[in-house]
């Protein structure tokens, strides 16, 4: 029994690294991206502090085009973009790329009702004394907000754990590569329930830690 826990576990362990490593770049481009899609969508909102109507509305459209596309078809369309820049189309670091474009939609709107959760006679009261648009957005928005960003960046890397186990099903690598080559069509439901499981026990582990960073920073 022990020797078979332990021959899973070497079989997982490498899919696990693999798909750890997918989530934490993804993460870091889609929060980058996002960030600045969803300041700019709330800043150029009408009677906000940068007001762009025209602007505002292209980019929610751009931004609720690309949410709408699915997943796995997303990451078959931009395999030139996948190719372009890391060199290949399989594997864990071509999944990055797809796997970032497809969560920077969510982050953004993730982002945009964080920031606009904000109270708006703070904002006013910094314009009242001079405030910049740099400096309301970094001193004043986003410490504001900040609870509710953490929640919103913690759903987001949940989404990206499940997007890198679709993934998996055209040759992205990780769990979900793992969970199809060899719970599904080799019928090893061993492995199939443990990556099941190994999956389930991360995003409780992210929502915990996100809860608690959520606490945290809580100033209310």
């Amino acid at each position: 029994m022990l020797n078979n826990l332990l021959n899973l576990w070497e079989l997982i362990f490498p899919s696990l690294l693999e798909t750890l490593y997918m989530v934490l770049f993804s993460t870091l481009f889609s929060v980058i991206l996002g960030f600045i899609l969803g300041i700019i969508l709330v800043i150029t909102d009408k009677g906000h502090i940068w007001e762009k109507p025209h602007l505002n509305k292209v980019l929610g459209s751009i931004i609720n085009v690309a949410r709408s596309v699915p997943f796995i078809i997303l990451i078959i369309a931009i395999f030139p973009l996948s190719r372009l820049i890391v060199g290949t189309t399989i594997g864990s670091t071509a999944s990055i790329v797809p796997l970032s474009i497809a969560a920077a939609p969510f982050v953004a709107r993730v982002i945009e009702a964080s920031l606009k959760e904000v109270n708006w006679g703070v904002i006013e009261a910094s314009i009242s004394v001079g405030a910049t648009i740099p400096q309301i957005i970094f001193k004043v928005m986003i410490p504001e907000a900040l609870p509710s960003l953490i929640l919103g960046i913690t759903l987001t890397v949940i989404n990206i754990l499940g997007y890198s186990a679709m993934a998996g099903a055209i040759g992205g690598g990780g769990l979900g590569d793992l969970a199809i080559r060899y719970g599904y069509q080799r019928f090893q439901t061993e492995v199939l329930i443990a990556t099941i499981v190994v999956l389930v026990v991360l995003v409780e582990f992210i929502q915990i830690v996100g809860n608690l960073l959520a606490k945290k920073f809580n100033k209310r």
